[in-house]
């Protein structure tokens, strides 16, 4: 069964930083492609970054250069580095693992950035 846990959310202050965590457990060998969403309030669901199970990254324009995301596959978690936060980052962050045809969510983390 495979579970998705995430981890590190908080209240910060503009310009500040925060690490989300996404552990991926009961997984195989081959790892898991990780998308993170996030959900401001009032707002659909969006994706806001995606680290692939070859390492490929990608990230929606709004956080480029301010966010990043790596994983280290001996722990089978996926980081998202939030750096330089703004208001417009709060939101409900959400982890995605997915094989294939396979997704699996976590419950989410909430990130509030806020003065």
């Amino acid at each position: 069964q495979v579970q998705v846990v995430e981890s590190g959310g908080g209240l910060v202050q503009p310009g500040e930083s925060l690490r989300l965590s996404c552990e991926v457990s009961g997984a195989t060998s081959t790892p898991y492609g990780v998308i993170w969403h996030r959900q401001s309030p009032g707002q659909q669901r969006d994706w806001v970054a995606s680290v692939g199970g070859t390492g490929a990254r990608k990230f929606v324009d709004s956080v480029k250069g301010r966010f990043t995301i790596f994983r280290d596959n001996a722990k089978n978690t996926v980081y998202l580095q939030m750096n330089n936060l703004k208001p417009e980052d709060t939101g409900v962050y959400y982890c995605e693992a997915v094989r294939g045809t396979l997704s699996y969510w976590g419950q989410g983390t909430q990130v509030t950035v806020s003065s």
